[in-house]
């Protein structure tokens, strides 16, 4: 099936039967099991690296598959109809951490880091929110103490996927309060030095095969060429990392979204209720038109979005408007997807249960869509 524009490009038609398959035949399969787990998909993500999925828009010289966005968003939607552990788990990996490296790092950053994430032999996560500082990451309370040859981090970061399994943390930490946003730096960190501990992994309502912990910081020593971009510009890094990932999440919601209706438009033509199957009913018709609608209305944004970013052109709008449309239209096709599908809907043995949990947080992290309202006000005003 077409969705779309994008699929004009032959090069996308290839790329999107190739992953749509995989993620049919082998990630849709075990997304049950993982869900009743909690085990993280290792031997998936694996399969990911080698397909050329876990740096889709790095460019080959540094080990990625050297794609557009609009191909990564594509691509993750059909990874997250599978499973929304997984597509996490990829989003994180493309766009919050192989992004800024491409972005901001030097050519031995690219070399020692980038590739082996790009490749998927390493794996990455983003290290930004706190405990006290979630919507507001200028308020960070995380210490980059400068010492000889680099820095000490002090301090603590909650809510951050692949923090258990990650080789690699883009850790973003304050040098001096004083100077608020403009005292925040990045850092590249191997999860192996001393000092570093993950303390708590989250129970959670959904995506629970991917982890979500909270990181300790116990004097962890940086080496000065692990500095991402120059000291004082990790507030830029992160607003700039964060446009990205906002088209990955919408893509993630896209993909549950989907699921959901899917899901349903094939209970409703099996079921029947008054000698006829529930496609028949107005009511059931009007779930389904409407999930239609917003599942495509949400994709093009999505996609527009992705294409902005193609262009070069400035894209923090239309990443805001594609992840709020996205998350919201998901958890509401996956709340009637329940209505549609009545007692079973509300029973593990149909996937529209886990869509429901799933869908939930693609309207919390990488920022709310509260948040993203008021990025959204403040581009518009900013255009008068």
């Amino acid at each position: 099936m077409l969705y779309g524009w994008p699929e004009t490009d032959e090069s996308k038609k290839m790329l999107l039967d190739q992953v749509r398959s995989f993620s049919r035949s082998v990630i849709a399969p075990k997304a049950a099991e993982a869900d009743a787990t909690g085990n993280f998909p290792t031997e998936i993500v694996q399969q990911l690296g080698e397909m050329g999925l876990m740096g889709m828009m790095v460019p080959e010289e540094w080990g990625g598959a050297g794609m557009d966005a609009v191909s990564y968003a594509m691509a993750l939607e059909e990874i997250a109809a599978a499973c929304a552990s997984t597509a996490v788990i990829m989003s994180v990996n493309n766009s919050l951490v192989c992004y800024p490296i491409q972005a901001f790092g030097n050519d031995d950053q690219k070399k020692k880091f980038l590739t082996p994430l790009a490749q998927g032999k390493k794996l990455g996560c983003f290290a930004l929110s706190e405990p006290g500082h979630g919507s507001d990451p200028a308020g960070l309370q995380c210490q980059a103490i400068k010492v000889e040859g680099g820095y000490k981090l002090k301090g603590s970061k909650n809510w951050i996927t692949n923090g258990k399994e990650a080789d690699y943390a883009i850790v973003f930490a304050t040098t001096d309060k004083a100077l608020g946003h403009k005292g925040i730096c990045a850092l590249i960190v191997d999860t192996k030095s001393t000092g570093y501990k993950v303390a708590k992994l989250e129970d959670k309502l959904g995506i629970v095969a991917s982890s979500t912990a909270q990181l300790f910081f116990d004097d962890v020593f940086v080496p000065q060429e692990c500095l991402l971009g120059k000291e004082g510009q990790g507030f830029k890094i992160a607003l700039a990392t964060l446009d990205g990932g906002r088209i990955g999440i919408a893509s993630q919601a896209l993909g549950i979204g989907r699921c959901a209706f899917d899901a349903s438009k094939k209970f409703a033509s099996e079921r029947e209720q008054f000698g006829a199957p529930i496609a028949k009913l107005q009511a059931i018709q009007w779930f389904i038109a409407d999930m239609a609608t917003r599942l495509q209305a949400a994709r093009l944004l999505t996609w527009n979005a992705a294409k902005c970013k193609d262009m070069g052109l400035k894209y923090t709008k239309e990443a805001a408007m594609a992840k709020l449309a996205a998350s919201e239209a998901s958890v509401w096709i996956a709340t009637k997807a329940i209505q549609v599908h009545g007692g079973y809907g509300y029973t593990k043995e149909y996937v529209v249960e886990r869509n429901y949990r799933d869908s939930k947080v693609t309207e919390i992290y990488e920022g709310t869509s509260e948040i993203q309202r008021i990025v959204i006000a403040a581009q518009e005003f900013a255009e008068l």
